[in-house]
């Protein structure tokens, strides 16, 4: 899968950059202009994505997930994973929602599914992975990391 990486990441050598050489006034321009290069790359993205959030929040029923993810359904935890991934929050963020569904009687694997989904398959993830990633290979973790998650969620469905 090296192949797909991009084509830049391999012309990169640790501890043998520009940088480096630059006095620290130097440094913060440098970085300053990164910075603005990259938030211009990325912020059509960043606002898609709150415009999703924000509707899911103010358009989507509060039990909305738990409904269609519920205990009932032997579809929930790939349902949860697949509603998770437009959302992005971190671990911390979305423990009020996971506690929130538990509450409502939904599976805990179901809950760890959508948990792990929301902070490991987002699509920011998806959109700054892209920068390293060829499609195949962003296609392949994606589906790696989707699946895992699937059978996580499963197994505590079982077990618990």
């Amino acid at each position: 899968m090296e192949k797909y990486v991009q084509d830049y990441v391999w012309k990169m050598q640790v501890g043998n950059t520009e940088i480096a050489e630059q006095r620290w006034s130097e440094r913060f321009v440098y970085a300053r202009q990164y910075t603005a290069g990259l938030l211009k790359k990325i912020w059509p993205y960043v606002v898609v994505g709150i415009g999703i959030g924000a509707f899911i929040h103010g358009y989507v029923p509060q039990d909305f997930l738990a409904r269609w993810a519920g205990r009932n359904n032997p579809f929930a935890v790939p349902v949860a994973v697949a509603l998770g991934v437009p959302l992005y929050s971190n671990a911390a963020g979305v423990i009020p929602i996971v506690q929130a569904l538990t509450a409502k009687g939904m599976a805990i694997g179901t809950v760890l599914a959508f948990m792990m989904a929301v902070t490991a398959l987002s699509l920011p993830e998806a959109i700054i992975l892209s920068n390293v990633l060829k499609k195949p290979l962003l296609a392949t973790f994606f589906g790696v990391v989707a699946t895992a998650i699937v059978a996580v969620g499963y197994l505590f469905n079982a077990i618990l």
